[in-house]
């Protein structure tokens, strides 16, 4: 998890709302299953995309305030940021590829 940041409260608007890069975040929890499974996928993003966007991650048992400001219902559920904005959703667990292509576009 070298490249994947976790994001906080504190952080967050420094890392996510500010960020001049485009910015995925996962929100997950260690007891989740399917929040697991895609562990693997958001660290390889987070190794692509190096230096081109953050890819990080918020654990909502620690944050509960940040998943109920963004409306989350169910995890996993990764948001993607452009310029403070929330520009993406995605619920449940999704191919690599469909990360990509959004990080792509937000580039």
């Amino acid at each position: 998890m070298a490249n994947v940041t976790e994001f906080t409260v504190a952080n967050f608007e420094a890392e996510v709302t500010n960020s001049d890069v485009p910015v995925l975040v996962d929100f997950w929890a260690p007891w989740c299953g399917p929040c697991r499974q895609l562990g693997p996928t958001i660290e390889q993003l987070a190794g692509e995309y190096a230096g081109k966007a953050k890819i990080g991650k918020v654990n909502v048992d620690d944050h509960g305030d940040l998943a109920a400001q963004f409306g989350i219902r169910g995890i996993p559920t990764v948001l993607l940021f452009k310029g403070g904005k929330q520009v993406g959703s995605f619920v449940g667990i999704k191919p690599k590829d469909e990360f990509s292509k959004a990080l792509d576009a937000a580039l």
